[in-house]
């Protein structure tokens, strides 16, 4: 389903039909089809399927009647598709049309990197927080004031929303459906680029990563690793980026040579910090705080932490200064319950077993296209 949007907004733009809102082409149209829908409630999925099947059916049939065939057997084709379609079971219209925004298939223009993340915490800081908080939980001193209380920001909401429609929300405001009292004020007042709106998205994810991190031990949503450069000794100069399908080890800064990441051909090690030895240094002074956010610590508790990235690009576990080895536990990426069942061997221990579950449990894009 987003898929084939997608391609009709596209479609539409490179006839000329469409112009271009925010640097992408528009979505025309006041609904969407609510993909995200068919992942939520598989009762309605099911719905959708066969109701698409008995339209496929019902087509078949009128074509039949084409052919050369008698009135008699016309009729009967008739009747087939009519019935195929009286009874089909037709999901909810509330369930397969959501309100659109003209940016609602836009993607987060931004690159997730430290200074986009950073960029959007001060943007936030400076236009947000009197009505959102500090932390982005909904409670600022202005929040009272609002005719409806904000949203808590901190939590799975942002992974549950389509970030071209929150853009258009940050940009423009909401109201209230049934009133069309403003509940929220745009950034019309403000001298915020549409760039601007796309990093206090990327800030507002990774807070959010590191709020829940902080309170409950895991990740409940994937958290993408920022995207840096860095100085590697046998590659020169690269981005975190080209080192998809491999994993990597990141090092956070620390005074205790033992704490340094022993190099292993299952990763690429990457140490923040002077350790001019290290198989690959960031050379970016935003990466360090950026991580802390993420992890829900400020940078003095971030020092000396370590994460292992997936082959995908996605923080998956994390090990603390004073812990001895990795172990499965060190996952704080990972699949609720009834996920893919671990294939772990019974002689795999330690670091070993928290690859293979690693690998075994990767991120999958669903809901609309979110992890």
């Amino acid at each position: 389903m987003l898929a084939a949007q997608l391609a009709l907004r596209d479609g539409l733009h490179a006839v000329g039909l469409t112009p271009l809102v925010a640097g992408q082409p528009q979505w025309p149209f006041a609904h969407r089809l609510a993909a995200e829908m068919m992942w939520i409630d598989p009762g309605h999925a099911r719905r959708v399927a066969i109701s698409g099947l008995c339209i496929l059916f019902a087509v078949f049939l009128l074509l039949a009647t084409l052919f050369r065939v008698g009135w008699k057997a016309r009729l009967g084709l008739v009747s087939s598709a009519a019935a195929a379609l009286i009874f089909a079971p037709w999901p909810a219209a509330h369930l397969l049309w959501a309100e659109a925004t003209p940016t609602s298939l836009h993607r987060n223009a931004s690159d997730f990197s430290p200074a986009s993340i950073l960029r959007g915490q001060a943007l936030f800081q400076q236009h947000c927080k009197q009505c959102h908080g500090a932390d982005a939980r909904g409670e600022g001193p202005q929040a009272n004031k609002l005719a409806m209380w904000p949203p808590n920001l901190a939590g799975g909401l942002l992974w549950k929303r389509l970030e071209g429609e929150l853009f258009w929300h940050v940009r423009h405001g909401m109201r209230n459906a049934r009133t069309g009292k403003e509940t929220m004020p745009g950034t019309a007042d403000i001298a915020m680029t549409d760039a601007d709106i796309w990093k206090v998205l990327d800030y507002l994810q990774a807070n959010a990563a590191g709020q829940t991190l902080r309170s409950v031990g895991v990740w409940e949503r994937p958290v993408r690793l920022p995207r840096f450069q860095m100085r590697c000794r046998n590659g020169g100069e690269r981005s975190s980026a080209s080192f998809l399908g491999q994993r990597l080890l990141i090092a956070l800064p620390s005074d205790d040579r033992a704490m340094q990441p022993v190099e292993d051909p299952r990763w690429v090690s990457v140490v923040l910090g002077s350790a001019a030895d290290a198989e690959c240094v960031p050379h970016d002074d935003q990466l360090l705080p950026a991580l802390a956010l993420l992890l829900g610590d400020t940078e003095q508790g971030a020092r000396g932490q370590q994460l292992l990235v997936d082959r995908d690009g996605w923080l998956r576990a994390r090990s603390k200064p004073g812990l001895s080895a990795w172990s499965v536990d060190d996952l704080i990426c990972r699949a609720e319950s009834g996920g893919a069942k671990p294939s772990t061997s019974a002689n795999e221990q330690g670091i070993d077993a928290l690859l293979r579950r690693m690998d075994d449990d990767p991120v999958r894009l669903v809901r609309a296209g979110f992890p």
